[in-house]
């Protein structure tokens, strides 16, 4: 070939590779209270595109915690059919993104998602969606998760996953604590039947004994790298399930014998995840398990003033943090549970409070370590039905499709997906 032809191909190679790259665009997915017309859906888009093997960039702080992907044809018409709005922008443009947001001045960050995280709801199989948040809010944004309980966990399966959500379980084996109000009732002599026969299965004498191997097993899942989190008692339940390690915390209606009368002095708190020093309710007519819920001892005079604020951290010195309050607004209408909220005075040292309500010294959304891995607590049952009780009808997302409380599960959900960057100092 001559000198003269190749250098020929060579321009014209050139000039096209420069045309391709030109014309290159982004999808870039707003997440901001004006531009996005369906957040709860946008992160099911995200996931998607994480599976089908498209990285997603998490542009922390900007536009309200938005999403960039390359300009996939099947990603685009995902989000038009699902209801998310979205922009296809140039490299140019994107470019213009990314050096706003490097700015020292700019409190904000990019975070690679890379991976498609594998999601598993510790749950039993007859529970409906709407029985907890988190379920449902999955369904809703598309997001895949399996249903692994008792036999999965103990038969080593969580090492399958890459994050837990723990149903609104009891980890103490009180049944929820429902017997004063609920012991004639179908539902719970069934479930009572159900649990006791779990656990005869796996060998143990009582429920209590189940559920603090299956408490067990979860931690070890997180102290290896995984990440967990849960809602409403799941949260206090766990951990007092943790700390009564082989104390017998359960009245008679619960196990058939009394409990220890040394119980409370006998705790080990040293075990927990989260709390400290808590008081146990041990009263079978109360339905609260001990201290470290805030539901009893808060005085609010409506639920028109029950909002809780999110913290603002440094994206570019504290990603996690970052990523776990994305969201449009940094108020957030609260919602009661059986455990609505976390008292301060019980929290450890190292827990990271991330949204709390200050008049009434409490914290609604907490974050911490444990291993290698993390956990995540988030109180209160549905942040879209402020009192919800047994019975109640499901809540409808598609009537609350930019609800914020719901953001935060899904900004926990995406977690897992991120690249890690070392901490800056």
């Amino acid at each position: 070939m001559k000198k003269r032809t190749r250098i020929f191909i060579y321009s014209v190679l050139a000039c096209l590779l420069f045309h391709i790259q030109a014309n290159a665009s982004k999808i870039f997915i707003p997440m901001d209270a004006d531009g996005q017309s369906n957040h709860l859906k946008a992160y099911g888009v995200a996931y998607a595109a994480l599976k089908a093997g498209i990285v997603v960039d998490w542009l922390l702080n900007y536009k309200g915690g938005s999403f960039c992907m390359d300009q996939v044809e099947s990603m685009e018409r995902m989000c038009k059919l699902r209801g998310v709005s979205y922009t296809v922008i140039s490299d140019a443009q994107y470019s213009g993104i990314v050096n706003e947001i490097s700015n020292p001045d700019f409190n904000g960050d990019i975070i690679k998602l890379e991976k498609c995280p594998k999601v598993a709801v510790y749950t039993p199989g007859n529970k409906e969606p709407w029985d907890d948040a988190v379920t449902l809010v999955l369904t809703y944004a598309e997001i895949p998760f399996d249903k692994p309980y008792d036999d999965e966990v103990l038969a080593g399966d969580l090492a399958k996953y890459d994050w837990l959500h723990l149903h609104h379980e009891d980890f103490t084996g009180q049944y929820g604590k429902f017997w004063a109000q609920y012991r004639n009732a179908k539902w719970y002599q069934d479930d009572q039947k159900k649990a006791e026969a779990m656990a005869a299965k796996h060998g143990f004498k009582k429920v209590s004994q189940l559920q603090l191997a299956v408490a067990k097993r979860i931690r070890d899942f997180v102290t290896g790298g995984g990440y967990m989190f849960a809602m409403c008692s799941a949260t206090d339940s766990y951990d007092i399930g943790l700390a009564a390690d082989g104390v017998d915390i359960c009245e008679v209606p619960f196990d058939g014998d009394g409990m220890d009368p040394n119980a409370q002095q006998k705790l080990d708190f040293t075990k927990c995840f989260a709390f400290k020093d808590f008081m146990l309710e041990t009263n079978p007519y109360v339905y609260e398990y001990s201290s470290i819920d805030n539901t009893n001892f808060r005085r609010l005079p409506s639920k028109e003033v029950d909002y809780f604020t999110l913290f603002t951290f440094s994206a570019k010195f504290d990603p996690v943090p970052s990523m776990l309050t994305q969201n449009h607004t940094t108020t957030v209408k609260g919602f009661m549970g059986q455990t609505t909220s976390f008292r301060k005075e019980v929290l450890k040292s190292s827990v990271l409070v991330m949204g709390d309500f200050k008049p009434a010294n409490e914290a609604r959304y907490i974050h911490g370590e444990y291993g290698k891995g993390t956990w995540t607590f988030y109180g209160g049952h549905d942040p879209e039905d402020y009192e919800h009780h047994v019975g109640d009808p499901p809540t409808d997302l598609s009537l609350h499709p930019n609800s914020p409380g719901y953001r935060l599960i899904l900004n926990n959900v995406l977690f897992p997906a991120a690249k890690k960057k070392p901490r800056k100092t």
